[in-house]
């Protein structure tokens, strides 16, 4: 038997306005190599000058997963080629990060509340983007310099599901923090994966594999699941030490494989130093204060959901895992409607309907006020739970949003009516004489009949409430 170890390293882009060392912008899906300057570009005397609200997006990071913020970082630079690069070296952190010691609460399959360590979450300048066109490379610089928060767990994973709600977790709360839009196809948000193995029971750690540049929930999973059983076959079949040893590999989307890429550098070969062109990082009171005035965040929306609505756990876990599901979701409560239909309508009638569309809840079609309507007009008794299901289904494909006018076009008003509901019961029970004797001779399972039996003679319309009420009394009599 042998024991997953996982530690992630994410990398977030911060959405500044400019870039972390100079006055670019970082729309850098302009064309290429537009958005550059002698700073981002490294030429010659040209100094960098440190964003200010990128430290403070890190600071605001910093506190949401109770961390210790440092007063005082400092930057390195952290020496390696590559085309995109056009230093020569990368400006990061290393020895004092702004960030370090915090931690983020997970929340298992089988219901276990488990805490995952970060290590230290660091500043530093994103590198440019590689253009491959069959034999050609071209290099577009547009987002170097783009400002990143490299955020390190501590290996505390131990399966690839662990490693998926933490990154979601991760992603969550710097949405809710608007640090960053977190765009996984855009490489807002996109993370290294270190794997290794062990016999069960074994202290010492395995040899550590890293998958670079990952950038999906999915292939998380699919490129853990692969490594893991890859070095468990290596270490079966006796070759462990010859096939698995400290490399970079990447994941092939097409194959669902990892395959070798280079040789893992140690922190030596980078051949960390202060940088000499910046100033140590010093954070004042003012930045502090700033930095803490974080939004409410998920595991306090958690909370507050199950403890002062009494909603399902589960369901609060559901709502609160994206910021724009949380936010319709309180303004829907916020209409008058019960927390519990809310919450049925939400996630099970309207996300089914968008999913199905492909739309996400931020461009639903159907705003929370007029969900809540919806809601509003059931719960009254004013049209049936089938009746606000036709209307929902009516306004994902038109543009009609009047509650009150559709459910008048649509014919869907209930008959709340009791002298014209209990006509309908008189009617059906003298048709079915034979029945309601077999009943009245203990076959109650007859009632759902007679409930069917009148709703169609209402042609849907009678309020089944009322219908159950009136049969009962006119059965038991």
């Amino acid at each position: 038997m042998f024991e997953t170890v996982i530690g992630l390293e994410v990398h977030v882009q911060l959405n500044t306005r400019s870039k972390i060392f100079c006055s670019c912008p970082t729309s850098f899906a302009e064309h290429q190599n537009k958005n550059t300057c002698p700073v981002c570009l490294g030429l010659p005397g040209a100094l960098p000058v440190l964003n200010k609200e990128a430290v403070k997006k890190a600071m605001s990071f910093g506190y949401a997963v109770n961390a210790t913020v440092n007063r005082r970082s400092i930057f390195n630079r952290k020496s390696y080629f590559y085309p995109d690069s056009p230093k020569g070296y990368q400006i990061s952190q290393f020895d004092v990060p702004i960030v370090q010691d915090g931690e983020i609460f997970i929340e298992t399959e089988a219901g276990e509340r488990k805490r995952i360590g970060i290590t230290r979450a660091h500043l530093e300048a994103d590198a440019g983007k590689n253009l491959h066109e069959g034999e050609i490379s071209k290099v577009d610089l547009n987002r170097a310099d783009t400002p990143l928060l490299e955020i390190v767990s501590e290996p505390d994973m131990r399966s690839a599901e662990e490693a998926v709600l933490y990154l979601r977790k991760l992603h969550a709360i710097v949405r809710y923090l608007d640090i960053s839009d977190a765009n996984m196809q855009e490489g807002s948000f996109r993370c290294d994966v270190n794997v290794s193995v062990r016999p069960k029971g074994q202290e010492a750690f395995g040899t550590r594999v890293e998958i670079k540049n990952i950038n999906s929930f999915r292939f998380v999973r699919q490129a853990i699941e692969y490594e893991v059983q890859r070095q468990i076959e290596a270490y079966e079949d006796g070759v462990y030490e010859q096939e698995v040893w400290q490399e970079t590999r990447l994941f092939d989307t097409a194959t669902g494989e990892t395959r070798s890429m280079r040789g893992k550098e140690e922190s030596a070969d980078y051949r960390y130093f202060p940088d000499p062109d910046l100033r140590v990082v010093v954070v004042t009171d003012d930045m502090i204060e700033e930095a803490k005035q974080i939004p409410e965040l998920p595991d306090e929306k958690v909370r507050r959901y199950t403890e002062e609505l009494g909603i399902k756990h589960e369901d609060a876990l559901v709502i609160t895992a994206v910021k724009e599901m949380a936010y319709y979701f309180e303004e829907l409560v916020g209409t008058g409607v019960s927390p519990r239909s809310a919450v049925t309508w939400l996630t099970s009638e309207l996300l089914g309907r968008l999913k199905k569309e492909g739309i996400e809840i931020a461009d639903s079609p159907v705003s929370a006020r007029t969900l809540g309507n919806l809601i509003a007009r059931i719960e009254d008794g004013t049209i049936s739970g089938k009746g606000g299901k036709e209307i929902l289904d009516h306004m994902m494909e038109h543009e009609e949003r009047d509650v009150d006018a559709l459910i008048e076009t649509l014919g869907l008003k209930q008959v709340s009516d009791e002298g014209a509901i209990l006509a309908l019961v008189d009617e059906v029970l003298a048709a079915n004489a034979d029945k309601v004797a077999e009943y009245k001779n203990g076959k109650e399972k007859l009632f759902g009949f007679f409930v069917g039996q009148v709703m169609k003679a209402s042609k849907g319309s009678a309020n089944p409430a009322k219908v159950n009420e009136l049969l009962k009394q006119r059965l038991s009599s």
